[in-house]
């Protein structure tokens, strides 16, 4: 990382890049949906939630229609959602390109799971 502060300062507000975003942006925010009928609550952090919104809007759904599909696609093919939110969050990360592909994951997979939606 490049940074215009002197090395000493660098280690300690490293240049501002994360310490110094807007609280905002990682406020936890609860939002209520329905997933296969049930009633429930999703918590993510703000910028999660702008994420997920523009891949719904993408796909033309609302958001709890885009997470009740992606629920159930995740119910499909494991049997059972452990740690929804954890997914939520993968996804996002997937769907900017940051996060590495599993070598266990089929190469089919992987070049879906990278496409640009």
């Amino acid at each position: 990382m490049v940074c215009n502060q002197p090395r000493e300062r660098q280690s300690t507000f490293m240049c501002q890049i994360f310490a110094g975003q807007n609280p905002k942006r990682y406020e936890p925010v609860t939002r209520h949906l329905r997933l296969n009928g049930q009633s429930t609550s999703i918590r993510l952090e703000r910028s999660f939630w702008r994420i997920i919104d523009k891949l719904a809007q993408a796909e033309h759904m609302s958001t709890p229609a885009f997470i009740s599909k992606l629920h159930a696609e995740v119910l499909e093919l494991r049997g059972e959602a452990t740690n929804f939110t954890s997914l939520l969050r993968c996804a996002c990360l997937v769907h900017l390109g940051q996060m590495e592909p599993q070598h266990d994951e089929p190469a089919a997979a992987r070049a879906k799971m990278f496409s640009v939606v």
